[in-house]
C-alpha cells in the first residue's frame, strides 16, 4: 500500500505541474507535449484505481488523436520553427529527462503495481464475480449513467452540427463553392461558342 500511495503522489503531482504548464506555456508546441504528459499521467491514476480499461482509452483516445489533432492544429499556426529547431540543443536535457519519467512510470505501473492492483480490487470486491473490469464499466455505464451518457452525446452532435454550420456559413468576400447552383446552370450561362474567321485572331 505504501508502494501505491508512493505512485499516487508521483503521478498527481506529475499531472497538477503538466496542467499548468499547458496553460502558462508560451510555445503552444510546448502545450500541447505538456498535454501529452498530462494525460499519461491521468492514465497512471487510472491503473492504481484498478480501471486499466479507461487509462488505455485515455492513451489511444486522447494521446493518439485528440493530442495529434491539437499538434496539427498548432503547426498551422505562424510559429517560427527555425527558432525552436535552434533551441533543441538547450532543451535536450529537458527533453530527455520527460521521457525518461515517462519509461519509468510505464514500466513502474506495469509491473510493480499490478499485483497491489489487483489484490485491492479483490478485496473491495468492485467489479461482479467473473466480470472484468470493459464488462462492470459497460454495466453501469448503460443502466445507472444512461441518461447522462445520452446527454453527453447529444451535447457532442449538437456541437458538431454547430461546427458544419459555422463552417459553411456564406461570408462577403469568400468564394465558395456552391454544388446545386452548379448543376442548375444553363447551356448559354455554361459554353461560349465564337467563330474565328480564318486568318484573324479572337
Amino acid at each position: 500500500m505504501i508502494l501505491s500511495a508512493l505512485a499516487f503522489y508521483l503521478f498527481a503531482i506529475i499531472l497538477v505541474f503538466s496542467g499548468l504548464m499547458v496553460v502558462t506555456a508560451r510555445n503552444p508546441v510546448h502545450s500541447v507535449l505538456f498535454l501529452i504528459l498530462a494525460f499519461f499521467n491521468a492514465a497512471g491514476l487510472f491503473v492504481l484505481l484498478g480501471a486499466e480499461f479507461l487509462a488505455m482509452i485515455l492513451v489511444v483516445v486522447y494521446v493518439g488523436a485528440v493530442a495529434v489533432l491539437f499538434l496539427f492544429v498548432v503547426m498551422m499556426l505562424d510559429i517560427n520553427f527555425a527558432a525552436l529547431r535552434h533551441g533543441i540543443k538547450q532543451h535536450l536535457a529537458l527533453g530527455l529527462a520527460v521521457g525518461i519519467v515517462l519509461l519509468a512510470e510505464l514500466i513502474f505501473s506495469g509491473t510493480a503495481l499490478a499485483p497491489q492492483v489487483t489484490a485491492h480490487i479483490a478485496q473491495a470486491g468492485a467489479a461482479p464475480a467473473g466480470a472484468t473490469n470493459t464488462q462492470a464499466l459497460g454495466a453501469i455505464l448503460y443502466t445507472r449513467y444512461i441518461y447522462a451518457f445520452e446527454g453527453s452525446g447529444l451535447i457532442l452532435l449538437v456541437a458538431m452540427i454547430g461546427a458544419i454550420v459555422l463552417t459553411h456559413r456564406s461570408r462577403v468576400g469568400v468564394r465558395r463553392q456552391v454544388i446545386s447552383a452548379q448543376i442548375n446552370r444553363s447551356r448559354a450561362e455554361t459554353i461560349e461558342v465564337v467563330k474565328v474567321p480564318t486568318g484573324h485572331g479572337i
